[in-house]
């Protein structure tokens, strides 16, 4: 990552050149040996650091004029507090390669051009104009300057995404995308609701995802599923193309063109969770007794279209089965358990926005489940009803 971004972008090279400690971590640029003075004069030492924006593999812009800090506040000679820097507390997830840098403040200052205050041009024109402010204290009593030329560059490798996950720093969520970091997720169905599920949880960072479908990939799944389609897809099964789809996006995605059964036990061994994505009832409850006797907790998906009054109108309905409480949901017949010939989901009506729907509240549940959102009630059954755009859910299990 160093040496990319050093010669491919001109003002971090600049800041090399000029002799500051430059490192880089989990999408921050890092400047490391800035020397300063904390409230009773004594030298500190302290580090910026600051969003990367990445606009290619090779190439990144600054979110904005402000700088994360390590340090306490910084002081002038005469003891004051330095102005204008805007500063407050604050902290940042950053990487254990980075463990070392520990942010405790948030500077938020703008440079000053014929008296009106503009953003910097870049990251050079940012960090020196920072360093230029904190440092002058520390340089006048000690003789202390940031130039020190060391080179950071114990970078943690990311072993999920193939491009910079620029997404989590700059929400500044990294603490809760690693909630995900042991996760063995396995998709079984890649109809519609599967295949954006799929595309869902290739952006999260679980660890490694099985997806499995036996079918061919048809002219209709095209309809009802993400992204764009090659004509060279049609005919090729559903698992070739959705891996195809995703190999450049991330690591740990398998998918197998094969259809899970009751003898698939080999293929789940492993997984922390499932989501079930079947229409056929028959196979549901073939995969629910298997996943159930495994003990892997999972989300079955469901959706039940009509057709009685002209237009559509239905349900879509998203299960958690934990592996506490599994086999007494299973009795309750939640789901459907037996193949329907009158379904009208099954004539593969196009309800692209519907699956989507569908796959977005599963993976929004299971997101509760793993602590990224905010749950309120544990619902364990959520219902959502065309006609009139609600959504109900229970909690109880009994």
């Amino acid at each position: 990552m160093f040496q990319k971004l050093a010669s491919h972008n001109d003002d971090i090279r600049r800041l090399v050149e000029k002799g500051y400690a430059v490192g880089f971590d989990s999408n921050h640029l890092i400047v490391r040996d800035i020397p300063y003075l904390d409230e009773k004069g004594a030298l500190q030492w302290g580090a910026f650091v600051t969003k990367l924006e990445f606009t290619d593999p090779e190439h990144v812009k600054q979110q904005n004029h402000q700088v994360y800090f390590t340090g306490s506040e910084p002081h002038n000679l005469d003891g004051t507090p330095i102005r204008n820097l805007g500063s407050a507390a604050a902290t940042l997830a950053l990487s254990e390669a980075a463990a070392d840098v520990v942010v405790q403040r948030q500077f938020s200052n703008k440079r000053t051009v014929n008296h009106q205050k503009v953003d910097y041009v870049d990251f050079f024109e940012k960090v020196d104009s920072y360093a230029s402010l904190i440092h002058a204290p520390a340089n006048a009593k000690f003789g202390a300057h940031p130039y020190t030329f060391r080179c950071v560059e114990a970078v943690a490798e990311d072993t999920v995404f193939k491009i910079q996950d620029t997404l989590t720093s700059l929400a500044e969520i990294t603490e809760l995308a690693a909630k995900f970091k042991d996760e063995v997720v396995a998709v079984i169905g890649l109809g519609g609701t599967g295949a954006y599920l799929l595309d869902y949880l290739v952006k999260t960072r679980v660890k490694e995802i099985r997806a499995f479908d036996g079918d061919e990939y048809h002219v209709h799944n095209a309809f009802r599923s993400p992204g764009h389609f090659e004509s060279s897809e049609f005919r090729r099964t559903k698992a070739e193309v959705y891996q195809g789809r995703y190999d450049n996006f991330r690591h740990g995605l398998s998918a197998h063109s094969k259809f899970i059964n009751a003898s698939s036990a080999d293929d789940l061994r492993g997984v922390t969770f499932a989501f079930v994505c079947v229409d056929r009832g028959s196979s549901r409850a073939a995969i629910f007794d298997l996943l159930i006797s495994m003990k892997i907790p999972f989300i079955d998906v469901g959706m039940g279209l009509n057709r009685k009054h002209g237009p559509l109108n239905g349900m879509l309905r998203v299960t958690y089965y934990s592996p506490e409480n599994a086999q007494k949901l299973r009795d309750k017949n939640l789901a459907e358990m037996s193949d329907r010939p009158d379904d009208e989901y099954r004539n593969n009506i196009q309800t692209g926005e519907l699956n989507a729907l569908n796959a977005a509240l599963a993976i929004i549940r299971y997101k509760q489940l793993k602590g990224f959102y905010f749950e309120q009630d544990p619902l364990f059954h959520i219902l959502f009803e065309i006609a009139d755009l609600k959504i109900v859910g229970r909690s109880d299990v009994a």
